[in-house]
């Protein structure tokens, strides 16, 4: 007798995947994720931070974002550590930029061919693998965040020709795009791209267009970002008065509803929330599940983008 469940809707330990399946170029995984880059937070308590990775998989989350530089190569130590093959978690790793802890910032741009393959090198050294799933290239192009300055500003046919040829190695399965404005991407999708990484959020939605394009290539939109306020200046999602009331009205978290509604927003949607606390990350799994009433929807729809581009460094 059929329960009714797709075997999409399960991941390779049998977990429900929060929020559904969703597509990473031609892979299956949960669309509600996690980004790792928080676990750098629980630096001095190694079991906790392994202990809430494992928490993930119980959850189902099979998509977890992470890089070499999220502290300077500990968070990417960690996974190897935590994760097991037969989890079947999808491992997202970044190039573009790598750790600077003696710098003005703790990253610095690394945009050059010989340097994303040397990042790749280090990304696959420190995660265990033999081939990293997927890989962005981090461009810089726009906020917020460092840019590219100087001989870090390299044309992206050269990016992509050495990304073209780790893929071709098998060293990634898959190339995505990270801080790339609309332009980049069209140039760009010739060389198959699985998924772009935009900040983006209920109140900062400048790429719209680009997430329509997105959609209709058959390319994960994946927001950094996802609550906005990550910057002093940069709006939070938490603070506007129809989240509020709507998390008031559902019994939910305004984190919750900002999350919900990324999902509600685009198919294409898959998210990376990122948390140091076992309370958070099933408050996020469970953000998968919300559903909005037309009026509830119609109100956050309506709330302003209010995007401010920050420059750092």
């Amino acid at each position: 007798m059929s329960t009714g469940t797709s075997s999409s809707d399960v991941t390779a330990t049998g977990a429900p995947r929060p929020g559904g399946p969703g597509l990473l170029g031609d892979l299956t995984v949960s669309r509600v994720g996690y980004g790792a880059m928080q676990l750098e937070r629980l630096r001095d308590d190694r079991a906790a931070a392994v202990a809430l990775l494992r928490r993930a998989v119980e959850l189902g989350i099979d998509h977890v974002d992470t890089a070499d530089f999220y502290g300077a190569g500990f968070v990417n130590d960690v996974l190897r550590e935590a994760l097991r093959p037969e989890d079947g978690v999808v491992i997202v790793s970044k190039v573009g930029a790598v750790s600077d802890p003696g710098g003005p910032l703790p990253l610095r741009p690394a945009q050059r061919p010989g340097e994303l393959r040397a990042s790749v090198e280090e990304n696959l050294k420190s995660l265990g693998l033999d081939r990293i799933p997927v890989v962005n290239l981090r461009r810089l192009d726009v906020g917020p965040g460092i840019r590219a300055t100087g001989p870090q500003v390299v044309d992206l046919d050269d990016q992509l020709a050495v990304m073209t040829e780790l893929r071709d190695e098998g060293k990634i399965g898959a190339i995505g795009l990270s801080a790339v404005s609309l332009d980049v991407l069209r140039r760009a999708l010739p060389a198959g791209i699985a998924c772009v990484q935009n900040a983006y959020s209920l109140v900062g939605r400048d790429f719209e267009e680009m997430l329509a394009l997105c959609a209709a290539e058959g390319i994960a939109w994946v927001p950094y970002f996802p609550l906005g306020g990550a910057f002093p200046g940069m709006p939070k999602v938490v603070e506007q008065p129809a989240v509020t009331e709507a998390a008031a009205r559902l019994g939910r978290t305004p984190s919750q509803i900002g999350l919900a509604w990324l999902l509600r927003h685009a198919p294409n949607v898959l998210l990376i929330p990122g948390t140091a606390t076992a309370a958070h990350l099933e408050e996020n799994a469970a953000a998968g599940a919300i559903a909005f009433d037309e009026e509830t929807l119609a109100a956050l729809d309506a709330v302003p983008s209010q995007t401010t581009d920050i420059l750092l460094g």
